[in-house]
């Protein structure tokens, strides 16, 4: 689903017009951007939390070169589901009992 899908699928289901579902979108990402910018995190309940990790310093080799290159540290932003985004995606399935093994006959 791309920006324009969703922008069309949140005026269906919240009954408004395509033009206030955008400013909407765009309002909500922008938002959760600024807040991320400034190191804060932004959990919505039910569906998941974003916040910014640091990355460490690392050294990785330079596929054209084969020389070893120092990649600085910085800061990424990640996402963590929710339990009912979990849940949504991949719903659990009922766990059957084992089944018992036949009695031994007593001889």
């Amino acid at each position: 689903m791309n920006k324009s899908e969703l922008v069309k699928a949140l005026a269906e289901n919240a009954g408004i017009t395509q033009k206030d579902a955008a400013k909407t979108l765009d309002a909500m990402v922008d938002t959760i951007q600024g807040a991320l910018a400034k190191g804060e995190k932004v959990q919505i309940i039910g569906f998941g939390s974003f916040e910014v990790r640091d990355r460490k310093e690392r050294k990785v080799i330079s596929p054209a070169t084969r020389k070893e290159i120092k990649v600085p540290a910085t800061k990424v932003p990640a996402f963590k589901p929710g339990k009912a985004l979990k849940d949504a995606v991949a719903p659990k399935k009922a766990v059957k009992a084992p089944a018992k093994a036949p009695a031994k006959k007593k001889k």
